[in-house]
């Protein structure tokens, strides 16, 4: 029971880093847009949050994907008068996605997931190697 436990636990966390990436993924493919009209909002960076959920029937906590929430910080204004999306003064917004950060998040997640693979390997390796003995 415990290697189905362990197995749980760690495609729980495959699951919600999957999730996460697809976030910061979508993050990395909007960092450029602008406005659908001038004046107007630029895509808003998304952040991936997670929640504690309970396998009632194994009795495990597991880890699950959350509400995807907006970043409030500001967006990026660069001063481009010939563009359609310019305001009065010239200026447009871009979206608040910084690809280093991006890229960083992008790194840890990757690294969760490489981790929660391990584990279920590991497991599988240790129930197969308890079979032989």
């Amino acid at each position: 029971m415990d290697f189905l436990k362990s197995i749980a636990v760690a495609a729980s966390g495959l699951r919600a880093q999957s999730g996460r990436m697809r976030i910061i993924a979508e993050n990395i493919a909007n960092s450029d847009s602008t406005a659908a009209s001038p004046g107007g909002e630029p895509y808003r960076r998304k952040i991936a949050t997670f929640k504690n959920e309970m396998d009632k029937e194994l009795g495990v906590p597991l880890v699950g994907l959350g509400r995807v929430q907006n970043d409030p910080s500001e967006f990026r204004i660069k001063h481009e008068p010939g563009h359609p999306n310019a305001d009065e003064n010239g200026n447009v917004k871009y979206p608040n996605v910084n690809a280093l950060v991006e890229m960083t998040d992008l790194r840890e997640a990757q690294r969760s997931y490489e981790a929660n693979i391990n584990i279920i390997m590991a497991s599988l390796s240790g129930t197969f190697c308890a079979r032989l003995r």
